[in-house]
């Protein structure tokens, strides 16, 4: 009997896969990714580390959930990065939950905020990465892992082709 040898993830393969990531306190989903990620496995780091490693070894088929500890990745939270200011402060472009803002400070750093809250007559803006101070789940199904091209490898995923525009302005006979 000949046994089918099934791909699993090592370093240079092409891996295909589906996550969303589950708040442990809520168990309310924060994030779900439904389109296919594609990357090659040690190429690119598309996920925390700690998932990343996690994948080693699976299969497409495979279901995994990952805890993770985003305090580990993203520090504790700074109070001193959320801002409430007086709405009319702020321009009407901004006023929006879950509108992000890039803001400069005096020494030309830049850091994204994101619109938290708006009650009343204030806004609140908050530049701690929105799982700061969560404990989350994980949870990946892979979907396709295969041998990645020497193309894939050069730039960490699939290499979608374009359109041949060289035949662009040519008349077709119909």
């Amino acid at each position: 009997m000949t046994e089918i040898s099934k791909d699993i993830i090592t370093d240079g393969k092409y891996v295909e896969l589906k996550y969303k990531v589950i708040d442990v306190k809520t168990d309310s989903v924060l994030t779900e990714i439904e389109y296919p990620l594609g990357y090659v496995q040690g190429v690119n780091e598309v996920l925390a580390p700690a998932v990343m490693q996690k994948l080693e070894g699976r299969a497409a088929g495979d279901t995994i959930e990952v805890p993770i500890d985003c305090n580990q990745l993203y520090g504790p939270r700074d109070e001193s990065l959320v801002i409430t200011e007086n709405i009319n402060n702020v321009p009407e472009e901004y006023r929006e939950v879950g509108t992000a803002i890039l803001m400069e400070n005096d020494r030309g750093q830049t850091k994204s905020f994101l619109v938290t809250r708006i009650a009343g007559d204030y806004i609140t803006i908050d530049g701690n990465n929105p799982l700061c101070g969560r404990q989350v789940i994980f949870k990946l199904e892979v979907l396709t892992v295969r041998d990645a091209t020497e193309e894939e490898i050069e730039f960490g995923g699939k290499v979608e082709k374009g359109p041949d525009l060289a035949g662009a302005g040519k008349q077709v006979p119909i």
